[in-house]
């Protein structure tokens, strides 16, 4: 970063303008481990960069109390880059052009806020905070939570909603390719303009109230509070030393102490310390002396990074790092990322905490977890979203929260996986071939567990789980799980049962294409465990994954003679004149949707037969399917990169008959 910084450093400078060039994005958290020595013991489940930066060649800077713009257009050695001076040609061209109409939307929150804790581990997490105050490890620590819920659409909607809701000096966008960072940050880490800097600890805050004199309680009960006081002095303390270690002497001031500050949703109380850099100090320096900042990691600093590390499960990330850039013309200015959400593959996380102090009291920490969190909870409220709950579960007889659900990891479901699966499709609370699903189910289940089958009212029991998540109005993806247990005798069950239900969006639309394409995988398959949908699936799941790297959506999975057998989540069909072929296989398990799709195809005069398959047969096919209960039948449009012949709107049309078909006769059924 230092080199970065003085090799593009400017000469010429503006000092009626933040900056003008320089490196935008953030330091996350973690990067900690490489200023501090601290033991890393929090699972790093994300596995994004501890620095993501970028130097973009126009910079565009709007003012909006003078409401002026200016764009600034750093200068390049001779030569530069082209693709750059293209995209900056662009820009320029495009600027005076009105807004792009677009429809940017988006949801989340379907499937509920998950997190690690419950309300109980965390109120015993917050005690365990306070044995180590009470044995003179610490003053205090910002201990949270992370939660974690769906998302699809545009991250970019979701931080227009955000700040046209309630804006705040410190929101920031950043699209960095794989991953979005949506922050509605409220507090100032660093700023720096040539020598003079400057830093805004908050700590201390009351949810606003519902009227006026309620919210004229909640903002005296803030002042007042002994407890936020003596929270705040401390880290207004620790960010005096930090800025004392390359700042001048005598320059580093608390400039104003415990101002009260008025948010969309909360009251905060706010410090500001001043200082002026030493000299031959730069903005690294400054960087290292502060990160992370103490309002959001505790006193001291470094005890309180081992314990946030010790009882917090997961990497924290972007979050309580930093946001902002750092300028090539000795300026900087950094958010402390509180508020702030990270989207990657449809999933959104986002963590809340607060600092615990002596006598902080923890179910009021773990209240405050939750008023803090609706600044990002609330945008899902008219997205379509049905409710804020944890995802609910049916397990061995209950319904119970997705998070407080568990087996024994010693049982041999979990250390072997000695178990098995269906995957139903559920439509209007209606599950499609659902006797069908239940005979395959039970033949695994004599197979694998050579006992009796449990003798239970499945159909009620996915009603119940369907209830539990509100999910009766939509088409969702219900899973019937079986997990060998442990024997302790001959009396007790043998396996742990399991109902779940997800909301399903059909495959064509999640890949957003009229069919899928298929890449064959390089690896055969043989195993007897093939004939069941049993819990062993990594062979399947790695071959998936294979397959995505290649730009596929599937892969075929071939036997070891090379003939093909099926896909890594589907069956095959193909198509040669009037007749459907089912590829011959030692272990397949044949499809409860591959039978419905050959009895609709029987009407339309084609005949059925088994046939051993190359890939060469399916490139030289009138059409291949893919089919599964969810999904339906599928068209295969390519394999290998090669392009096959498919009649998207035949298999179309055969998808919505056979599901109409099923619905009619469900509705028959419960009639």
């Amino acid at each position: 970063l230092r080199v970065l910084l003085r090799v593009c450093a400017l000469q010429k400078h503006f000092p009626d303008l933040p900056t003008c060039a320089g490196l935008f994005g953030y330091f996350s958290y973690d990067l900690k481990n490489s200023i501090e020595d601290v033991p890393k013991t929090a699972v790093n489940d994300m596995g994004l960069p501890e620095i993501c930066l970028y130097a973009p060649s126009v910079v565009l800077i709007h003012d909006r109390q003078e409401k002026q713009t200016r764009l600034c257009l750093p200068e390049q050695k001779k030569g530069g880059f082209p693709d750059t001076d293209q995209a900056r040609k662009w820009f320029y061209d495009h600027l005076n052009e009105p807004p792009a109409d677009s429809d940017l939307r988006f949801s989340g929150g379907t499937s509920g806020f998950y997190s690690p804790f419950s309300k109980t581990t965390y109120m015993q997490a917050v005690e365990k905070v306070k044995d180590y105050i009470v044995s003179g490890d610490i003053y205090q620590v910002n201990f949270s939570q992370r939660f974690e819920t769906d998302f699809s659409g545009s991250p970019y909607a979701m931080f227009s909603r955000l700040f046209s809701a309630a804006p705040a000096a410190f929101y920031a966008y950043i699209n960095a390719g794989g991953h979005f960072i949506v922050s509605t940050s409220p507090e100032r880490f660093l700023l720096q303009k040539g020598p003079e800097v400057e830093s805004r600890p908050i700590k201390g805050t009351r949810p606003r109230g519902e009227n006026v004199l309620q919210d004229q309680a909640m903002a005296e009960e803030l002042q007042s509070s002994p407890k936020d006081d003596a929270e705040l002095s401390m880290i207004v303390d620790l960010m005096r030393n930090d800025l004392g270690r390359v700042c001048a002497a005598g320059t580093v001031k608390v400039a104003e102490h415990r101002r009260l500050e008025a948010y969309h949703n909360v009251f905060h109380l706010v410090s500001v310390v001043r200082g002026r850099l030493a000299a031959g100090k730069d903005s690294v320096d400054l960087i290292r002396a502060a990160f992370p900042g103490g309002s959001v990691t505790g006193c001291p600093r470094i005890r309180a990074m081992e314990i946030i590390d010790e009882l917090e499960p997961c990497c924290r990330h972007v979050y309580t790092g930093s946001i902002g850039y750092v300028g090539f013309d000795n300026s900087m200015d950094l958010s402390i990322a509180i508020r702030t959400a990270v989207i990657r593959n449809n999933r959104m996380f986002f963590s809340v905490g607060g600092g615990v102090v002596y006598d902080s009291r923890p179910e009021a920490e773990y209240e405050e977890t939750l008023h803090k969190g609706r600044s990002v909870m609330s945008v899902f409220e008219n997205t379509g979203s049905r409710n804020f709950s944890e995802p609910r579960i049916w397990l061995n007889g209950m319904i119970v929260p997705r998070s407080s659900a568990c087996v024994p990891i010693t049982d041999p479901g979990v250390e072997y996986g000695h178990g098995f699966f269906e995957t139903i499709r559920v439509e209007k609370g209606r599950a499609h071939l659902l006797e069908a699903h239940l005979k395959r189910f039970f033949i695994a289940w004599k197979s694998l567990f050579a006992s009796p089958v449990p003798d239970l009212s499945w159909a009620v029991i996915i009603d119940q789980v369907l209830e539990a998540n509100a999910l009766k109005d939509e088409i969702c993806r219900v899973k019937l799980l079986a997990a060998a247990k442990q024997p302790h005798g001959n009396t007790e069950p043998v396996a742990h049962l399991m109902v779940s239900a997800a909301p399903y969006t059909h495959r064509l639309s999640q890949v957003q294409k009229p069919a899928i394409d298929l890449v064959v995988y390089p690896h055969p398959r043989q195993s007897p465990l093939a004939g069941h949908k049993t819990l062993n699936y990594l062979y399947y799941f790695m071959a998936g994954k294979w397959a995505r790297n290649q730009g596929a959506d599937e892969a075929i999975i071939c036997n070891p003679d090379g003939s093909v057998s099926e896909t890594n989540t589907a069956n095959l069909l193909v198509l040669q004149g009037k007749t459907v072929i089912r590829p011959v296989s030692a272990h397949v398990l044949d499809g409860v949707m591959e039978d419905v799709v050959i009895k609709r195809l029987k009407k339309d005069g084609y005949c059925q037969a088994r046939q051993k398959l190359t890939p060469q047969c399916l490139l030289n096919a009138d059409l291949v399917m893919v089919t599964n209960s969810l999904m339906g039948p599928v068209g295969v449009r390519s394999i290998d990169g090669a392009e096959i012949t498919c009649d998207t709107e035949m298999v179309a049309n055969w998808r919505t008959g056979i599901f109409n078909l099923n619905r009619a006769f469900q509705i028959f059924k419960s009639n």
